[in-house]
């Protein structure tokens, strides 16, 4: 159901609030480019200091200005299976076309607490769901059996995984059968994870190089493996660069010196050091993105 090149959208600030006018140009930006589809409120949108009020917000622009040309999958996760709950059914009431749901946590659910948290969720909506697997920020890796009983619940239809094994997405794809869309959730690991059956990627990348990513995915969709393998290598660097200090730090700095928003964090995330955007700049300049 999901598929494509979507794209791990920043939320710009500015005045501590939400800079409604420069999210709206950012995603006419990725729809002009070929992003398949728009993911507010993730870990790159900062969601995690989001209050409930901005969350419905950001959630309400994409919805608005994508104006169904593609899709929104809204980041809808929590800790808390109650709080996960509310959050996806306001997101289907502002009419997204998905929910994604990362993985609980601090409090570290058992495989059987994973299952239950996602199963409960999904009965509590009809929007079709998209689980998100990312260990490095949650401390708890859900296994592929687990995945594999949460595919056979009707309305969950994938899930964005940045593991970083691909044994594991081997894993995913073998046991979920061919209509269950696993995502890649690692820049880096794009091509790999198309390459070994993954149906697309929500990227951190794509906020700076849409057309770029959108190239990568149609080129391992039609089987160019040259085009699509020279792509790869040659976003290397710049997706390295994306994660020289916490995600969105990075990206959010590389869109400031692009002219594309304000230089503006959401406490506690701060402005990355005098050496790292140095470093930024340079990998930006060669890239002809500044």
């Amino acid at each position: 159901m999901f598929e494509g090149s979507y794209v791990a959208i920043v939320t710009p600030f500015k005045n501590g609030k939400v800079d409604a006018p420069a999210l709206r140009q950012l995603i006419e930006f990725h729809i002009e480019n070929g992003t398949d589809g728009i993911v507010p409120c993730g870990t790159t949108g900062e969601s995690a200091t989001l209050n409930h009020a901005e969350h419905e917000e950001v959630i309400r622009i994409a919805v608005e200005t994508c104006k169904g040309r593609i899709p929104v999958l809204a980041g809808t996760g929590s800790n808390a299976t109650h709080e996960a709950v509310e959050l996806t059914q306001r997101a289907q009431k502002i009419g997204a076309d998905g929910a994604l749901l990362i993985t609980p946590y601090y409090n570290k659910p058992t495989q059987e607490g994973l299952f239950l948290h996602f199963s409960t969720v999904a009965k509590e909506t009809d929007l079709p769901i998209v689980l998100y697997n990312v260990p490095s920020r949650t401390s708890i890796n859900m296994e592929p059996s687990t995945v594999a009983r949460l595919s056979v619940v009707k309305n969950i239809v994938g899930i964005k995984e940045a593991s970083g094994s691909l044994v594991q997405v081997s894993e995913i794809i073998a046991s979920c059968g061919p209509d269950f869309s696993v995502i890649s959730g690692e820049d880096a690991l794009t091509w790999p994870i198309l390459a070994i059956g993954g149906k697309g990627a929500i990227s951190v990348t794509a906020n700076l190089v849409p057309d770029k990513c959108a190239k990568l995915y149609q080129a391992a969709r039609a089987g160019d493996v040259q085009t699509a393998k020279a792509i790869h290598y040659e976003l290397l660097k710049l997706s390295d660069i994306l994660f020289v200090e916490t995600n969105p730090i990075p990206v959010k700095a590389a869109l400031v010196l692009m002219g594309r928003i304000e230089n503006e964090f959401r406490p506690p995330l701060c402005p990355p050091t005098q050496e790292h955007l140095v470093q930024l700049q340079a990998v930006l300049e060669a890239y002809s993105l500044v």
